[in-house]
């Protein structure tokens, strides 16, 4: 591929990253709304991260054998469309039974694209461009739930942003359609730092697949997407119904917390190879503790919004820290099963957590949730600092 067309494709793998993360944040803040006019309870909205997640979870342990099959680009395109698919028919639901029915292709497309384009970039970009990538997410993330917002304090409500979000999806999908041929020989391998440590680490044969090191790695990003699904989901929820705070300033303070995941990646795009993913997840894990212990604490707007920020700013680094450690930890043969399993055990993390943690709402108080989350933080660290010790 000639170097024009690499740096053509990499703003549209950055588009589809951006169109992942669009949902993500939304149903957090429609959800008090939504709820009300499906009379549903509030727990409900667990049942859907429940449906949508194991989806995304059964796409991305399957996405191996699909993309050998059909590469990269047709997946993306396919993803795209199923996933703007299903908002536009989020838009429409007529009941509870309808929004179900459309979390089946938003989790399918969701986990299909989000191995996709990891594998993609880990192959041939440098892991400055892995940090903007999940801060790709993170604007999608952010600007989400700031359309929701908007919408909300209209009359086309949240089924107006729905729409809107699920147009957008179907237009990124069309300009895939259009690239296809972009995807197939793909820019040459980077020959960075990164990469030379990569392999410095496979000749020194570390870790296989299936070893403590190899399932640790997994189990972080469970209790990673854990900790971050749940505290997107409810935050508006235990502002709104659990501290009488207005739902637009609530809404505004969710979208802070997506803003600072994404302004820490960013960043850290800028400083990782001089400091370290180990130093920066380390960090950040400490850092996101603190935020939601803050967070536990604030009923007011401007305290609220501050914890959140200084729970995203910890959370940040994380995800693409650990990531692009993986060709460092593990063997040649086993980095794609790994990359595999650790997007499959963050589609269950995601899937299981934030629903438990809406039960543990309805059971206890919304004020019972930060605690947990807190406590899933504190064990992601120790896990962390156990698994740099090991590999």
């Amino acid at each position: 591929m000639s170097r024009r067309a690499s740096l053509f494709l990499l703003p549209l793998i950055y588009a589809g990253y951006i169109s992942l993360g669009l949902p993500d944040g939304t149903l957090g803040v429609a959800w008090p709304r939504m709820h009300v006019d499906l009379a549903q309870p509030l727990k409900a909205a667990g049942w859907l991260m429940v449906v949508g997640t194991l989806l995304s979870a059964v796409s991305s342990f399957s996405s191996g054998p699909i993309l050998r099959r059909f590469t990269t680009g047709p997946v993306v395109f396919v993803s795209c469309l199923l996933t703007g698919g299903a908002l536009v028919l989020t838009s429409q639901t007529p009941s509870f039974a309808w929004l179900v029915l459309a979390a089946v292709p938003l989790g399918l497309g969701a986990g299909a694209v989000d191995a996709a384009l990891n594998g993609y970039v880990a192959r041939h970009y440098t892991g400055r461009q892995m940090n903007w990538l999940h801060a790709c997410w993170g604007i999608g993330a952010t600007s989400g739930p700031l359309l929701i917002t908007q919408f909300l304090a209209t009359s086309h409500g949240w089924r107006g942003g729905y729409l809107l979000i699920g147009g957008l999806q179907l237009t990124l999908a069309t300009v895939f359609a259009l690239t296809l041929r972009l995807w197939d020989a793909g820019p040459a391998a980077p020959t960075g730092p990164d990469h030379a440590n990569a392999g410095a680490a496979a000749a020194a044969r570390l870790h296989p697949a299936h070893s403590e090191a190899g399932w640790l790695s997994a189990g972080l990003f469970l209790l990673y997407v854990a900790a971050e699904g749940s505290a997107g989901l409810w935050a508006t929820s235990i502002l709104v119904v659990g501290r009488g705070l207005p739902q637009a300033e609530a809404g505004v303070c969710t979208s802070l917390f997506y803003a600072a995941i994404t302004g820490g990646r960013i960043a850290t795009g800028f400083v990782v190879d001089r400091w370290g993913n180990r130093r920066l997840v380390t960090g950040g894990a400490l850092l996101a503790l603190l935020g939601v212990l803050l967070f536990s604490q604030a009923h007011s707007t401007p305290f609220a919004a501050a914890a959140l920020v200084v729970t995203g700013l910890g959370m940040a680094p994380i995800f693409p820290g650990l990531m692009h450690e993986a060709p460092r930890r593990f063997r040649p043969e086993a980095v794609f099963t790994i990359i595999g399993r650790q997007s499959g055990a963050a589609c269950l993390g995601a899937a299981i957590f934030p629903a438990a943690a809406g039960w543990l709402g309805e059971a206890v108080s919304l004020d019972a949730i930060p605690w947990a989350i807190a406590l899933g933080t504190a064990v992601l660290l120790i896990g962390i600092r156990r698994l740099d010790r090991i590999s």
